[in-house]
């Protein structure tokens, strides 16, 4: 028995969009269960994401804090950011949020994993990317606003994330996937086995 995620779409006989907002919305769909039945699922329609671990030569993490007012906390996290073009190649919007959160540039990249962040109520998925050889971005620094404006930056080396994590001091579901993630395959193959960063996503396909 291979373990593998498989693409499956189940019979919808009704949909409707009861809230529209800037970035994402709310669909309800009446979808047929197994037995026959019919139920209503309310899910958030989102377009998507990628995430940033960025890993210097010194071992260490490049991680923001930043509020998050659903949650009421100050997170720490790893670059992240809205696919906001329909289609867009994930790495290029990758390196967008690198630059704009960061000031950063890397020159090797590769996929580290792919995630669906809440699958039994939203749609989103989420492209982690592993980023090295990194080094400060030319140009003048992104203007940032809202909750970005009060945005720390830090290093942190990768085995102090993994302790937060373990600990339950670390809750951000990129930095957790991605920290864990790296830490499997140093550990492992080796970031040679990892998929190159043009990797095929079917969860949001793009134009290479």
């Amino acid at each position: 028995m291979t373990i593998k995620d498989t693409a499956e779409e189940w019979q919808v006989t009704a949909t409707e969009t009861p809230f529209v907002g800037n970035k994402t919305s709310v669909r309800t769909d009446d979808v047929v269960m197994p037995d026959g039945t019919v139920v209503r699922r309310d899910y958030q329609v989102h377009p998507g994401s990628v995430a940033v671990l960025a890993l210097d030569e010194a071992g260490r993490v490049l991680v923001l804090r930043q509020y998050r007012h659903p949650v009421h906390h100050k997170l720490w996290e790893i670059p992240a950011g809205l696919l906001d073009i329909p289609g867009e190649n994930p790495l290029h919007a990758a390196q967008r949020e690198l630059y704009e959160e960061a000031h950063v540039k890397a020159e090797d990249w590769r996929v580290l994993t792919d995630v669906y962040t809440t699958p039994g109520g939203c749609d989103e998925a989420v492209r982690i990317f592993l980023a090295r050889d990194l080094s400060e971005a030319e140009g003048e620094r992104f203007e940032v606003s809202e909750e970005e404006a009060d945005m720390e930056l830090a290093r942190v080396p990768l085995e102090e994330l993994v302790r937060g994590v373990l600990a339950g001091e670390l809750h951000n579901n990129c930095l957790v996937v991605g920290a864990l993630s790296l830490t499997a395959v140093l550990s492992g193959d080796g970031v040679d086995a990892l998929r190159p960063a043009d990797a095929p996503w079917p969860a949001r396909p793009f134009e290479a």
